[in-house]
């Protein structure tokens, strides 16, 4: 199977199935010498882990992360980190009976026809608990970029069709405040309300992760295939549920005249900047020091209790009713989520550019 490395010098290798003995992965790349915090990578794994609150799954997994390999007295040694974290709470008699079946838009049906056989416990490595790796991987690059002075956050800014107002100049120090890490108390209720309401219904609701990333120097980002908001978009249209990516206006641009979308120049002192910032950040793929902004929708959670029409193996019609824990609404716990993959690709790209001028 390809497709389980990402990266191209600071690189994760993830293994593992939800309802396996355990998941893992490799990171290499990874310079020598860096002081690795331990309980802020537990800290980043404690937000992402399930059974938080009533609006999350119930599925209780510690995910207490273990090195095995490339650090040393708290440093790293240069050489590949490899961490395992272990399942103790996997129900893989909860989905007994979609063994034969395809659930509605999961990767069952896909994923036999491309491979000949599957897991279906839990959705195997289709889950996103195979996420769990990318937020280790995560941690670390979030320390690398502590070091280079770079500040990265995202938050819960819509879920459903209630988002919260534009008007609303958002302090990331509020995003930890409840349990939808929405930055915002008031939109943070009504949206507590909505996914209280479809979570009785049996069903589930998507929503919308915003991000910003400050401080990111001018010439992040190679040119052609490994623009900078090139790999962010892999890197976040990889995470289990994601549906679209946006940066700076994003698909606003697209209405948009020249004159009104065109980020122009001006100089304070000795430093080139922008008057206005519709790009997000990143011009030609390449970063030019203004802040990253970026959106990522995420849909509504396949997995419901709803009845469902659907198909089996043998082609027959039949009737589906979900089983299991799941979260009615994902876009919570996939906040630390996004932002590994950020925190990731961005170490990626400040170690690229090292290589290109003398």
């Amino acid at each position: 199977m390809a497709g389980n490395t990402t990266g191209t010098l600071f690189r994760l290798t993830t293994f593992g199935e939800s309802h396996g003995s355990a998941l893992g992965g490799v990171i290499d790349g990874c310079p020598a010498g860096l002081s690795i915090d331990l309980e802020k990578v537990q800290g980043e794994l404690d937000r992402r882990r399930p059974g938080q609150s009533k609006l999350t799954t119930q599925r209780k997994e510690e995910d207490k992360v273990e090195f095995l390999s490339g650090i040393f007295e708290g440093k790293t040694l240069g050489s590949p980190i490899g961490f395992v974290i272990k399942n103790k709470d996997h129900k893989s008699e909860d989905y007994s009976e979609v063994k034969d079946a395809y659930r509605p838009n999961h990767g069952d049906y896909t994923w036999e026809k491309k491979f000949g056989t599957r897991d279906y416990r839990g959705g195997g490595r289709a889950s996103a608990r195979e996420t769990v790796c990318r937020v280790v991987a995560g941690a670390i690059a979030k320390q690398i970029l502590d070091l280079l002075g770079v500040e990265l956050y995202s938050y819960v800014s819509a879920v459903g069709q209630i988002e919260i107002p534009k008007s609303v100049k958002i302090n990331p120090i509020y995003i930890e405040n409840n349990v939808l890490r929405c930055p915002h108390e008031e939109t943070a209720n009504e949206m507590i309300k909505a996914i209280e309401t479809v979570q009785k219904e049996g069903d589930s609701l998507g929503g919308i992760i915003s991000g910003v990333v400050k401080n990111v120097p001018v010439g992040w980002g190679e040119p052609v295939f490994d623009k900078l908001h090139a790999n962010l978009g892999k890197a976040l249209f990889s995470i289990n549920a994601v549906k679209g990516v946006s940066f700076g206006e994003g698909f606003s641009a697209a209405k948009m005249k020249g004159s009104e979308m065109n980020d122009l120049f001006v100089k304070e002192g000795d430093s080139i900047s922008t008057k206005s910032n519709n790009s997000g950040g990143i011009q030609a793929g390449i970063s030019n020091g203004n802040d990253i902004l970026f959106e990522v929708a995420f849909k509504p959670v396949a997995s419901i209790f709803k009845n469902q029409d659907t198909i089996n193996q043998k082609g027959e019609k039949i009737n589906l009713v979900g089983k299991g824990r799941h979260d009615p609404c994902v876009v919570p716990r996939a906040v630390p989520i996004v932002d590994a993959m950020v925190a990731f690709v961005l170490v990626d790209a400040y170690l690229l550019s090292r290589t290109n001028r003398i």
